[in-house]
């Protein structure tokens, strides 16, 4: 191994030993599995855990590698759930379990990369932080327009309502509701694994290391550390700026029909997809290395499980969770997150978020 590992350039090491960490951890977690010594409480969470890392590299290609900031990325995960779900409850057993879920994967990651684009037009012929706040409006009002969507299917079509399911028109007895408001869509079927989701995170690797190292990475990074020098070459600023955050949109969607199809009901609460759980995908980006996709799902993991080990504990479990906040930070500060962090005032974000964490909001 350590010759192999000697005979690469530094770039495909790190890439190797980031795939090998992934790999790794799957393989202990399984054997754990396997041999009955992994609780429960945390046999739960090995979904939850690969969305977040997805979650997390998906917005270091923004953060770290773009250099904008996204505040509202949990929109997207939200919108790739949702489609995913919907597309799901339509089908019903209509085609196999595991073929109806990879389509159904892949129409939440186009739904969230159609509406990434979309929004990323507009704001990125602008300069400055207009995609934080537009971000940031985009993820409150689809969490709102989610809980406020009632969809319905009967002999005659589908049905549509944003006020309330007696306006949709539909037969009530032989109609079947599909979005029901605030209630959003029950009855999933839990078709996501810890190695589907393993899988969907290689992929997502994958993915996102081979366009940094891509002619087009090298563009986008160009245009993250100087735009004026980036433009004055004849690098077109709009259209790769656009191409990593539709690609970033695309992955969170990808991890929003993870999490969709990891529980029995999926509502747009604020717990769920709201600004909080933003700010936590930044966190983890923040705090795992400014540009570090190892980083990141390192960031993931740790902040995750944390709370839930310190549970036995309760009086000190915030507590002991701040300090290891601070640690982190010490340990793996970086001059880049330093940079990031005074460009883009976010010493008042991570300020809330560690103020909400310590209300009991994580």
């Amino acid at each position: 191994m350590k010759k192999i590992l000697s005979q690469m350039d530094q770039t495909s090491r790190n890439d190797f030993i980031t795939y090998g960490m992934v790999i790794g951890a799957f393989a202990v977690i399984s054997i754990l599995q396997a041999l009955g010594i992994l609780s429960s409480q945390i046999g739960g969470l090995l979904v939850p855990l690969c969305v977040y890392s997805i979650m997390a590299v998906s917005l270091n290609l923004v953060v770290g590698i773009l250099g904008e900031l996204s505040i509202g990325h949990a929109g997207f995960m939200c919108l790739g759930a949702f489609a995913s779900a919907f597309f799901t409850k339509c089908v019903g057993d209509g085609m196999p379990s595991m073929l109806r879920f990879v389509i159904a994967i892949l129409i939440g990651g186009l739904i969230a990369g159609v509406f990434g684009f979309l929004i990323g037009i507009p704001v990125f012929r602008l300069n400055g932080d207009y995609l934080a706040i537009v971000t940031l409006a985009f993820g409150e009002i689809i969490k709102n327009v989610m809980n406020s969507l009632y969809v319905g299917r009967d002999a005659n079509g589908f049905h549509f309502s944003l006020s309330s399911a007696n306006d949709m028109g539909m037969d009530a007895l032989n109609g079947e509701m599909l979005i029901n408001g605030p209630q959003g869509i029950t009855g999933t079927p839990r078709n996501s694994t810890f190695l589907i989701g393993i899988l969907i995170l290689l992929l997502s690797l994958f993915v996102i290391l081979n366009l940094i190292h891509s002619r087009q990475g090298r563009a986008i990074m160009s245009v993250r550390d100087n735009h004026i020098a980036a433009e004055s070459v004849g690098i077109n600023i709009t259209k790769y700026k656009l191409m990593a955050f539709t690609v970033s949109a695309v992955i969170a969607g990808f991890a929003g029909a993870l999490y969709a199809h990891n529980l029995s009901s999926l509502a747009a609460t604020s717990a769920r997809f709201g600004y909080n759980m933003s700010i936590m995908f930044l966190v983890f980006v923040v705090l795992g290395g400014i540009g570090s996709s190892r980083g990141a799902i390192i960031a993931a993991v740790v902040l995750t499980l944390i709370p839930e080990l310190l549970r036995p504990i309760a009086s000190f479990r915030m507590l002991l969770y701040s300090i290891i906040l601070i640690v982190m930070m010490i340990v793996n500060w970086s001059p880049a997150s330093r940079a990031f962090m005074e460009k883009h005032k976010l010493n008042r974000f991570l300020f809330k978020f560690k103020k909400s964490a310590g209300k009991g909001g994580k």
